[in-house]
């Protein structure tokens, strides 16, 4: 790395590491030089790759806890920079998770479009196989769609994936991680919604979740996360965390595998 790197070098940087193993991620240092943009870059991005498996969530929300209006209304509670972000993110994993919900309301292309890198193969749960086919994952030819129903019994091809129902109804997110894993998708990002980021959260699934609140207070709507109710506020979860802006945004990255100090 060059001194006073900027933020297209620090991204083609981590485009490069991405393409390492992880023990040999290494992270240029303060001292080498760089904007402050650029240094965000390897500080939000670069511990993502040191870890062979991973699985991360993401939500953006405003500052009541809301990532869209009761009627889904979301584009956009966070600002440009945080959508940059988000490409980015979908840029250095294998694999896009997105619910049924997202896929039917907000009919997103789940590309990097807004950045430089290759796009993730993308993966809709859709367990009661109600999405219209007509939605634009399922034809645009921008990246490999992979589509997860619920059966009685787990099979896997090239675009379909059927898992059983987990203990709360729902699929079995632990057999379909397994499945992804085992056709080489082993970084994945669960982009939304809140519903899906919640049950992933619950079952103890995620590795890292990156949440960016804006500063916006929608009133009512749709809540970020939605978690069993918890009778004091020692059952809270408080995982290790680190703080971003974006803009006019922060950006919170909680790594929920390690204990705050």
């Amino acid at each position: 790395m060059s001194e006073a790197f900027d933020e297209a070098a620090a991204w083609a940087y981590v485009l490069e590491a991405r393409r390492r193993a992880p023990d040999e991620v290494e992270h240029p240092t303060a001292s080498e030089g760089g904007t402050d943009e650029a240094l965000d870059i390897l500080e939000i991005y670069l511990p993502l790759l040191t870890q062979p498996d991973l699985v991360l969530g993401q939500l953006g929300q405003s500052l009541d806890g809301r990532i869209a209006t009761e009627s889904g209304a979301s584009h956009f509670v966070t600002g440009p920079q945080d959508l940059k972000r988000l490409h980015r993110l979908r840029a250095l994993v294998d694999a896009v998770v997105v619910g049924a919900n997202t896929v039917d309301e907000d009919n997103p292309q789940l590309t990097v479009r807004r950045v430089e890198g290759d796009n993730p193969v993308r993966v809709v749960l859709d367990p009661n196989r109600r999405l219209n086919p007509s939605r634009g994952v399922f034809n645009d030819n921008g990246a490999r769609t992979i589509v997860v129903h619920q059966g009685l019994t787990h099979t896997v091809t090239d675009d379909e994936i059927v898992v059983p129902a987990g203990v709360d109804a729902g699929l079995d997110l632990t057999v379909l991680l397994a499945a992804l894993r085992a056709q080489g998708l082993r970084r994945l990002l669960v982009e939304g919604g809140g519903v899906t980021v919640s049950r992933f959260l619950a079952a103890g699934l995620l590795d890292r979740l990156h949440i960016t609140v804006a500063p916006m207070l929608i009133g009512s709507g749709r809540p970020s996360l939605t978690l069993s109710p918890i009778a004091n506020l020692d059952k809270a979860l408080r995982p290790a965390f680190r703080h971003f802006r974006l803009g006019s945004d922060v950006l919170f990255d909680l790594d929920l595998r390690t204990e705050p100090e």
